[in-house]
């Protein structure tokens, strides 16, 4: 399903205007103003915003008096639908399941579910595979793509990706199933510490997988009026190394965190008492680490992100006098 709506987006997806956020996201300097705008951004209710409305809020963003003046409400709230909805890069809609919204929801209990210990087959590929289709998907739709691509190349790219990360994914359960678990120290590095070190280490490498068509290809580079200026493949290998750096922090800690609290859990008066316990309690731990997480990790790097023009490549050197580009990192 999720494969489907993928394919819709990127043959028929709506485009708008583009209207880069460069206006917007150059005011958000600090950390905590990053993740203060994403709090808002995740907020549920964006994943049912009409497309009247939508369309509203880039109307009123194209306007001249929007470019200068992002301190009025108006200016803001049509911002924030904008962000929460469209690709700043392509200007297409975003699919509800797609958006940055929807992220939580999605990932959440799959990332508890494959991080559990595996009884057969089944049990140890849906989680993974559910997970890492996902994710793929999510990547693809909310990165750079406006260089020069067939829907298919992003269609074959994601199944593959896919396939790999869910093999990679699977690594630690099956070396459970394989190895003998009577010894403490084996049983907790198969069980604790090998799934935390794969589900990062994967989810980083997914990114970078999934979204490798940006350095090989450019994504667009602006100056400071929004006027793009080229397509730059070192501002791809940018854009996509802090995403891959910052999705491995999100599941690296929302997997760890939960495992660790565990931990002492088991040893306590109430888990000896209620052991079927241990799965709700790590269940609220993870939705609640990743309901922490996912707007740090989103606003770890800035959303509009800059480069100096010295490092880019001579021909984007040669057609502007700027000493300093932005880019769309994306998502």
């Amino acid at each position: 399903m999720l494969i489907v709506i993928m394919m819709l987006y990127l043959c028929f997806s709506t485009a708008v205007n583009l209207l880069p956020g460069v206006f917007f996201f150059l005011n958000l300097k600090s950390f905590v103003q990053r993740f203060l705008l994403w709090t808002e951004l995740l907020d549920p209710t964006n994943l049912v915003i009409s497309i009247e409305k939508i369309e509203k809020s880039r109307q009123l963003l194209s306007t001249d008096a929007a470019r200068g003046n992002v301190e009025d409400k108006k200016i803001q709230e049509a911002w924030k639908k904008s962000l929460s909805t469209v690709n700043p890069d392509s200007s297409k809609l975003i699919p509800a399941p797609f958006r940055p919204a929807a992220f939580l929801p999605f990932t959440g209990p799959v990332v508890f579910f494959s991080m559990m210990p595996s009884k057969g087959i089944k049990s140890m590929i849906l989680p993974q595979l559910s997970f890492y289709t996902y994710t793929t998907a999510f990547n693809i739709i909310n990165g750079n793509s406006s260089y020069h691509h067939r829907p298919r190349e992003s269609l074959l790219l994601g199944a593959g990706v896919t396939a790999s990360s869910t093999f990679f994914g699977i690594i630690p359960h099956l070396a459970q199933m394989k190895y003998s678990l009577d010894n403490y120290l084996v049983r907790f590095l198969l069980r604790r510490v090998l799934p935390v070190l794969f589900i990062a280490q994967v989810s980083g490498m997914n990114v970078l997988a999934s979204r490798s068509l940006e350095p090989t290809r450019g994504i667009k580079v602006m100056d400071k009026e929004g006027k793009v200026i080229g397509h730059s493949r070192k501002a791809g290998q940018k854009a996509v190394k802090e995403t891959a750096i910052s999705r491995t922090v999100l599941f690296g800690t929302s997997t760890c965190v939960p495992e660790v609290l565990a931990y002492f859990f088991k040893r306590t008066q109430f888990f000896l008492q209620h052991p079927r316990s241990l799965w709700a309690v790590k269940l609220s731990c993870t939705i609640l680490v990743m309901g922490l997480m996912v707007p740090v990790s989103f606003g770890m790097f800035p959303q509009i992100g800059q480069i100096q023009c010295s490092k880019l490549e001579e021909e984007i050197q040669s057609s502007t006098e700027e000493t300093e580009l932005f880019y769309n990192r994306g998502v």
